[in-house]
């Protein structure tokens, strides 16, 4: 049984293909130094993740705060992980193209494909 969302994530994402680096740190144009939970890549395909694995809902700030460290990194594509995501969360998500991916996502998609 996979014990954390950390490694749940990180089962998720191989299993699509990707490569999954751990515990990334990126300086970006700012100057500032930006932290994240996984580096995935796969071919030309490179995403930064943040996993949150908290007992309560992600909101918007948050999402800006990774849309914001992304970008200045000069990285494209975006994933949070988390237990739930706010309503505003997810509507800035979507509109920004960040990913967001339910704890209940993860466990749904690596039980089908078998632990």
């Amino acid at each position: 049984m996979i014990s954390s969302l950390l490694e749940l994530s990180v089962r998720y994402f191989s299993d699509r293909g990707y490569e999954a680096k751990r515990d990334v740190v990126m300086e970006g144009v700012s100057g500032s130094v930006h932290r994240f939970d996984l580096l995935l890549e796969k071919a030309a395909d490179k995403r930064l993740v943040w996993v949150k694995d908290w007992n309560r809902t992600v909101g918007v700030n948050m999402v800006i705060k990774v849309d914001k460290a992304v970008a200045d990194v000069g990285v494209r594509n975006s994933v949070i992980v988390a237990t739930k995501f706010s309503d505003h969360a997810k509507a800035y998500a979507n509109r920004r193209g960040v990913t967001l991916i339910s704890r209940r996502e993860l466990y749904d998609a690596v039980w089908k494909r078998g632990m």
